[in-house]
């Protein structure tokens, strides 16, 4: 299938590691160009590096911390400079401590919301009017299956992601006559250095090791396994491309069938 990417510009937020990477791998693999970007440039060099000679002509690295103050600006004027114009916005941002629900902080909610929320609706906002004036665009953001169902001792990760689909949500109905759609995904387990933090908790808390902690998860998953980023990256690409014109204000599952809700 032509997805229709090449020659396509692309900004993946998130991308020196785990699902962002996994998705600037994938739209590199379809003809993309594509800026990754992430808070350490050294990172973000080091998989510029791994790349083939014509996959590095194609990507373009912009250090940028979400947190930093006008960080949405900062990101799309660069992103622009670098790409000259942005087609593919992939959201994408780090998760916040676990803990139970009763013992949160709300200093800790307010600067989690300062780095996951703000920024990627930011961004969105000062991207999307191109979009809309070239009649074409894709937005994705890459959420977690706990915006369908809650994961436990994340209550922050549930409620600012889950922010981000209502806003998302309300976005895609406005800009779909324009062509342009706007998607989220949620991964569940995916093999990722989050997922394996998550683990980690989990293990403390209960006292076991961290391959207990997976193998237990892993069973309760229908595929009886933690996803890949390549597999994840593949859902992502076609949802950018040109065949998936007509999906828009979705939530994609990602999860192995982990999560049973229809």
């Amino acid at each position: 299938m032509n997805l229709g990417l090449r020659g396509r510009n692309a900004l993946v937020l998130g991308a020196s590691q785990g699902l962002g990477l996994g998705v600037a791998r994938a739209l590199l693999d379809e003809g993309a160009r594509v800026a990754i970007s992430s808070r350490s440039r050294d990172s973000l060099e080091a998989v510029r590096s791994s790349l083939s000679d014509e996959q590095r002509d194609r990507c373009f690295i912009i250090p940028a911390d979400l947190g930093a103050e006008d960080a949405a600006r900062l990101l799309a004027d660069t992103a622009r400079q670098e790409l000259g114009q942005v087609d593919i916005l992939v959201n994408n941002s780090g998760g916040p401590p676990t803990g139970l629900p009763s013992a949160i902080s709300m200093v800790d909610v307010e600067a989690q919301f300062t780095k996951m929320v703000t920024p990627l609706m930011g961004l969105t906002l000062a991207l999307v009017p191109a979009m809309r004036e070239r009649g074409w665009g894709r937005v994705l953001t890459i959420a977690s299956s706990g915006v369908i169902q809650p994961i436990p001792h994340l209550p922050i990760s549930n409620s600012l992601r889950s922010a981000l689909v209502g806003f998302m949500k309300t976005l895609a109905g406005e800009v779909a006559h324009d062509g342009v759609t706007v998607n989220i995904l949620a991964p569940g387990r995916i093999a990722t250095d989050r997922t394996r933090s998550i683990d980690a908790a989990a293990a403390a808390r209960a006292g076991k090791s961290e391959d207990d902690i997976a193998r237990k998860s892993a069973a309760t998953i229908p595929a009886g396994r933690y996803g890949t980023p390549e597999e994840f990256g593949a859902v992502a690409t076609f949802l950018a491309g040109a065949p998936a014109s007509y999906v828009t204000g979705s939530i994609i599952r990602v999860d192995g069938g982990a999560i049973r809700s229809i």
